[in-house]
């Protein structure tokens, strides 16, 4: 047995590496030879995108569910097809304005020369994604890609390898392989992926894999947008309807099971309404999924692995004292690796949930005496991915939003900010480098060129050597003038 696993990983390791040069050397050519792409066949690239989007939703869907376990097809709908195809119409309608040259300032004493900012395509772009949203997380950066006139190649998780398939599949028969081509394989093919020197490189995973990432790029100097994750805050303030709070706490939570790079880790609540917090968002998360063992709309945990690691996490909190709600039947737990809502009140500082990214339906409730020290407890640790504030109090909600720093904020409610397309979606600090969505994905797939159009009746020449009494005169104008 151990002969052949190596045997395996080394087969599969030498067949990726391979795969993965010949398509890269494809794209290459064919970037060098058309490395500026017409408007026309930009269009062309995103129509292709929205074509094979929603010619294979039945086969995402179904994909998806059986890689998960059980995942909802309306989840799917909602949180992956729709979105893409809004991204890329979305892309269509600005196209024509992000690709435009952008006329700067000029100051005074270089006139009458113009600067501008052209748009450039960067060449060949890698992405690395996630299996926790399969299908979005691998086109969303690659619809800003195609916009801003790049080739792709797509590396898609090996935990979702059914929706992997139905990706390659339909993604080559709408793109030629010098456009956008898909390299399936396992953790030896992901290492060759990055390590390859792509014109930029995307990851959207875990902060520890972004970090051997980032390593594995800088082997070849390729910039990277790395989109990790993090404990993301949820802040009820003192001011907030408790009820009004806490329904959108618990669905951006219990949303493909909490496994949401974005989804609330921990919520801070006033320390007066602790129990009504918890007894809101449990009647909320009732509401949503009854019977988390009969209904389909509640997705299973992605793999054994992850399950255990879930329910290790609660129990860590159990024996340490916290109190423990599980909101929703446990009849499902095996096999089907359905994790009830499992409410963890007060616990340490330094318990696991607390202290490492959940990526599961658990969620620490934990009371805070103010504003101050909600802002102090989020400070504390790094900065997160997300940050959601509910409550009426501006001059609190503004105090929170000068004072902590996150990727991005929704206010009363969860998880809107990503959906938004004309908002920049990344990360700070370990929750990620650089940002992309909208105008701010074709700007990080591009190289912004910076061109100054000298005029023919420019004076610069007046400062070139023999300095002479002229030049001591044209100084001082200039010095006047600055």
């Amino acid at each position: 047995m151990p002969a052949d696993t190596t045997h395996a990983l080394g087969a599969d390791q030498s067949e990726g590496e391979h795969e993965i040069a010949r398509i890269f050397a494809l794209q290459k050519a064919a970037y060098l030879q058309n490395p500026f792409p017409s408007y026309d066949r930009r269009i062309a690239g995103l129509d292709k995108l929205i074509q094979l989007i929603e010619t294979n939703e039945d086969a995402f869907v179904k994909a998806i569910s059986a890689d998960f376990g059980c995942r909802s097809k309306h989840e799917t709908i909602i949180a992956e097809m729709l979105v893409m195809v809004s991204g890329a119409r979305m892309a269509k309608k600005s196209l024509k304005n992000w690709m435009r040259p952008r006329g700067v300032p000029t100051p005074l004493h270089m006139l009458p020369a113009k600067s501008k900012l052209e748009p450039q395509p960067l060449g060949v772009v890698g992405i690395i994604a996630p299996w926790n949203y399969p299908v979005s997380l691998a086109l969303a950066p690659a619809i800003a890609a195609i916009a801003a006139g790049n080739r792709v190649m797509l590396k898609p998780s090996e935990l979702t390898a059914r929706t992997s398939d139905v990706m390659r599949e339909a993604i080559g028969s709408v793109f030629d392989e010098d456009e956008f081509a898909v390299v399936v394989g396992g953790v030896e093919t992901g290492q060759a992926f990055a390590e390859t020197p792509f014109d930029h490189l995307l990851f959207t995973g875990s902060t520890n894999i972004g970090m051997r990432v980032a390593m594995a790029a800088a082997k070849n100097l390729t910039p990277v947008t790395l989109e990790l994750g993090g404990k993301s805050p949820a802040i009820i303030d003192d001011s907030a309807d408790i009820e009004k709070a806490t329904n959108p706490i618990a669905y951006g939570k219990m949303l493909n099971a909490g496994q949401t790079c974005v989804a609330p880790d921990y919520v801070l609540t006033p320390m007066n309404k602790l129990d009504a917090t918890a007894d809101a968002i449990a009647a909320a998360a009732r509401m949503l999924y009854p019977e988390i063992d009969t209904t389909a709309d509640y997705t299973s945990i992605i793999s054994d692995r992850h399950f255990a690691r879930l329910k290790a996490m609660v129990e860590e909190a159990r024996d340490r004292g916290a109190r423990i709600i599980e909101v929703g039947s446990s009849n499902a737990l095996y096999p089907q690796r359905k994790l009830p809502l499992t409410l963890v009140i007060d616990p340490p500082a330094d318990a696991a949930v607390m202290k490492e990214e959940i990526f599961g339906p658990i969620l620490p409730i934990l009371p805070v005496g103010s504003t101050d020290e909600a802002i102090t407890r989020i400070n504390k640790g790094e900065r997160p991915l997300a940050l959601y504030w509910f409550g009426e109090d501006t001059d609190a909600r503004d105090r929170v939003l000068q004072q902590t720093i996150s990727g991005g904020v929704t206010i009363n409610d969860t998880l809107w900010h990503v959906a938004q397309e004309h908002l920049p979606f990344g990360g700070v600090g370990k929750s990620g480098i650089g940002a992309y969505h909208g105008r701010a994905g074709f700007e990080t797939f591009s190289h912004l060129k910076p061109v100054f159009y000298q005029s023919r009746f420019a004076s610069g020449g007046l400062l070139h050597p023999p300095y002479t009494e002229k030049t001591e005169k044209t100084l001082s104008f200039v010095r006047k003038i600055l």
